[in-house]
């Protein structure tokens, strides 16, 4: 009999899942409406050269695992700011050393914090919105509760 609830509760569950998907395909989340709606802060975007961001940058790796908790957790911001570090892209040869060395005593942490990213909507779709990859982006920054920035060693969409 229990068994019999939870089959019609996950059975009810899927068929609205199921009914909701055609409104959320007609609505698009490319559109930029509907990146607007679910990021619901201001994108910035910004391109400047990794060595002109290296302190800022090295920080932020270092802070990894405590800015990963708060990705976990943010649910609104002000402000989403997006560094393109253009000179560190892969194609241009990636990070310098300083900032390569940190990155690779960080991988893991790394790795979880881009995980993260992904789980959270609204930084998700921030970074996909300006076509970052999630394997671009070496660091994260909070500057207080309202404004996040994120670094990726990427050139900006053209």
């Amino acid at each position: 009999m229990h068994s019999g609830r939870t089959f019609r509760a996950v059975s009810l569950a899927a068929l609205t899942m199921l009914a909701a998907a055609p409104i959320a395909q007609a609505q698009g989340l490319d559109s930029d409406q509907a990146i607007d709606t679910i990021v619901g802060s201001e994108v910035d975007e910004q391109e400047t050269r990794s060595i002109a961001a290296i302190d800022d940058v090295l920080s932020a790796i270092d802070k990894t695992v405590e800015t990963t908790g708060r990705v976990r957790k943010v649910t609104t911001l002000d402000t989403v700011d997006i560094v393109f570090l253009s000179d560190a892209a892969q194609a241009e040869g990636g990070p310098p050393p300083q900032i390569e060395a940190s990155i690779a005593a960080h991988q893991d942490e790394i790795a979880e914090l881009r995980k993260e990213l992904e789980g959270n909507a609204m930084l998700f779709h921030a970074v996909d919105s300006r076509n970052v990859l999630m394997r671009d982006i070496i660091a994260v920054a909070f500057s207080d509760d309202s404004k996040v920035t994120i670094y990726a060693a990427t050139k900006p969409p053209s």
